[in-house]
């Protein structure tokens, strides 16, 4: 037990031992990774630098574009370390540190996801009060509290994790992944499997079951639209958000909450890619296609010298802004 307690450090087995699919693995990565960021970041700048996308929406989905970004950058660059040079160790703080803020960013992504439903809930449903209702201390309060709920939640995990002792170090994943790690331990573990079960639940099924309510009331507030025409653009607020929500959850109840799933199999290691890279990446290509008023931003932000003139200080600050 005491050389099982003094691990310092791991070895990630990634995504496949043969060198011809590791080098074809770096480069789909590499460029999953880049086009994320680049995209999220080019949302980021654009509803920033534009002032008619200081709305309640758009801070949302910029907020969203940092964490994807974020999100990315936990997994993803360590990863293409260990494809391109061959180092596939991790020390035993780092790889606490990476499982750490995987699901900080994890969890205020998921909770972020309820937080917008819920805007385009009172979009949808309340438009008369929206723009009071949705003030800027309410949208500061809706990225604040998923920010600090994860990073708490993330901090449990973590102190519980550091306490264990483990039989081996060899992870049959691409990064530190919190299941994987508790399957690696020789300690006792029921409390780490019942936390992960809790809080889990909490931050996946909660939110998404507040998302799922919000877009019942739409659906039902749509229904009730008169015109074909008012219907498709009521709902075509929501339809980037609905498709990024499908996207997102879809692939993490896959894994984490599929009794068969060891966690380890091709299976899951494919569905952990889909919401770790591909997922992300996808986001701003689906608002961007989706919403014509930031697809409109990006080509000006892309395409014009002199893109945005600068916003005035009362724009800014305006009831409906963030």
């Amino acid at each position: 037990m005491d050389n099982q307690t003094q691990i310092s450090e791991f070895v990630l087995l990634g995504l496949s031992q043969q060198p011809l699919q590791r080098q074809l693995l770096f480069s789909l990565s590499f460029i999953l990774y880049l086009s994320g960021c680049l995209g999220n970041l080019l949302t980021i700048l654009a509803i920033i630098l534009d002032p008619h996308l200081h709305s309640p929406m758009y801070f949302f989905i910029s907020n969203l574009s940092l964490l994807d970004i974020c999100f990315m950058s936990t997994t993803i660059p360590k990863m293409l370390v260990n494809h391109l040079c061959g180092l596939t160790t991790i020390s035993f703080s780092a790889c606490l540190a990476q499982m750490y803020f995987f699901i900080a960013f994890g969890a205020a992504d998921s909770m972020l996801l309820s937080a917008m439903a819920y805007d385009r809930y009172l979009a949808v449903c309340s438009p008369l009060h929206y723009v009071t209702t949705m003030g800027v201390l309410r949208c500061a309060l809706l990225v604040v509290i998923p920010w600090i709920s994860a990073n708490l939640i993330s901090m449990v995990h973590t102190l519980l994790m550091s306490h264990l002792s483990f039989c081996t170090n060899r992870i049959p994943h691409f990064f530190c992944d919190l299941n994987a790690l508790i399957k690696l331990s020789c300690s006792d573990t029921q409390v780490n499997e019942m936390l992960v079960l809790v809080l889990g639940s909490s931050v996946v099924l909660i939110p998404f079951v507040c998302i799922m309510t919000s877009y019942t009331s739409i659906a039902v507030a749509v229904w009730k639209v008169p015109s074909v025409q008012g219907r498709w653009k009521a709902f075509s607020t929501c339809g980037s958000h609905l498709c990024v929500v499908c996207l997102f959850y879809g692939t993490i109840i896959g894994v984490y909450f599929n009794p068969a799933s060891t966690h380890t199999t091709q299976r899951d290691i494919v569905a952990t890619v889909m919401y770790t890279m591909v997922t992300p990446m996808l986001n701003p290509f689906i608002y961007s296609l989706r919403n014509r008023d930031l697809k409109g931003a990006l080509n000006k932000l892309l395409f014009s010298r002199n893109p945005f003139a600068p916003a005035s200080l009362e724009t800014l600050f305006r009831p409906n802004c963030f």
